[in-house]
């Protein structure tokens, strides 16, 4: 008995620890809920709609079935042979053709009328108050904002590493949060009550932008533009993710929108022009090895490390960027062409600025054991991009 004590021990101690793991887990606002059977709380008027639909459409198939079905068993039952009925001999009959065709057209009818409503209005993307284009990449969300107030904010919107870090540890942090592999370093940011249209595209292989919250989800296709809106009605942080499946990484492509007041959304778009404008380099500065090495490990820190990892080593497919004859080979326009143009798995990167090109360029040539004292500069990566 003792042995066996022994070891049940640790098992029970064991699923004691993940049952409290289980149980400190919370629903997260604007994105899933424990345990959750219905959909997301809506926070556009689509998205209410939606919703209404789904419910119409369940009560009106479970009462139909209901209703055919207990019919045909209830005369099954009813004039079963045990009694002594005996099957009639009859051939069509033009009242019941025509009475169990016009009744599910009108059925029919009456569900799609209100759908048709909801899919168009679902698909009217005129009058938008703000157009944003989101890009999808291997992975990772790239806005630009196109029209409205905000036009010619650009940034790219990445999983938090620190959640990333989580996962590749299994997964197992007890002190995980609520919006595990939700958390994104630079969220989509959009004002409450006015329509945002969002164009959609991508650079590499097919993504879908999506929030379940605002009823919203359109594919994402190299070399073609689509397009979906909402409205919401509600401030917070709603979440998604990439909704089609685009490789290894694909559970680390999450969407985080921010809906803000009209006061704080304007502020926001203030604060990211003046950001912007500083981060406008003169890419005929000449930097030294020290400064550019130091902003390029920011960068690979947040676009890098979670394919070819911190240590710079790879995994897997991933090759390794540490002792690559790429990264220490002195004709420094191989590394540059890979980065503006992308090989293989790895995905071109010229939505960045040819500064930060030239940052992470110089880091990978000067990091762990790549000492090899080069330097690129933002004039080299110009040179290239034409090319």
């Amino acid at each position: 008995m003792k042995s066996i004590t022994k070891t049940l021990a640790p098992l029970l101690l064991a699923a004691g620890a993940f049952s409290g793991a289980a149980h400190a887990v919370q629903d997260l606002p604007g994105g899933p809920g424990v345990r959750q059977l219905n959909l997301h709380a809506a926070a556009t008027r689509i998205a209410t709609e939606q919703a209404w639909l789904h419910w119409f459409m369940l009560i009106t198939s479970t009462v139909i079935f209901l209703m055919v079905f207990s019919v045909m068993f209830y005369s099954i039952w009813k004039h079963r042979r045990s009694k002594g009925h005996k099957p009639a001999n009859f051939h069509e009959s033009v009242t019941v053709e025509v009475i169990w065709t016009i009744i599910p057209f009108i059925i029919v009818i009456l569900m799609a009328l209100p759908a048709t409503k909801v899919l168009v209005a679902a698909k009217d993307t005129s009058n938008a108050d703000v157009t944003i284009k989101a890009t999808g990449y291997q992975w990772k969300w790239g806005y630009d904002y196109l029209n409205g107030e905000g036009a010619g904010l650009s940034f790219l919107s990445t999983l938090d590493s620190t959640h990333r870090e989580m996962s590749n540890d299994g997964g197992n942090a007890a002190d995980k949060p609520d919006n595990y592999l939700l958390k994104v370093d630079n969220p989509l940011v959009v004002p409450v009550n006015k329509k945002v249209r969002i164009i959609t595209t991508a650079n590499d292989v097919i993504h879908a932008w999506g929030v379940p919250a605002f009823g919203v989800k359109q594919d994402a296709i190299p070399g073609f533009v689509r397009d979906t809106w909402f409205r919401s009605e509600k401030v917070g942080d709603f979440y998604g993710q990439c909704y089609e499946l685009c490789g290894k990484e694909h559970a680390y492509m999450p969407i985080h929108v921010k809906v803000l007041s009209q006061q704080d959304y304007t502020a926001w778009v203030a604060d990211q022009q003046k950001q912007m404008a500083a981060r406008q380099d003169d890419p005929n500065k000449v930097w030294q090895l020290t400064d550019i090495a130091a902003r390029g490990e920011k960068i690979y820190a947040a676009n890098c490390a979670a394919c070819h990892q911190a240590n710079g080593k790879g995994a897997g497919p991933i090759k390794a960027l540490d002792g690559s004859p790429i990264v220490l080979d002195a004709d420094k326009t191989k590394s540059i062409h890979i980065l503006l143009n992308g090989r293989g798995a790895m995905p071109a990167w010229r939505q960045l600025s040819d500064t930060d090109i030239a940052a992470v360029i110089s880091y990978t040539k000067n990091a762990w054991s790549n000492k090899t004292g080069q330097v690129v500069q933002p004039s080299d990566v110009l040179a290239q991009r034409g090319k």
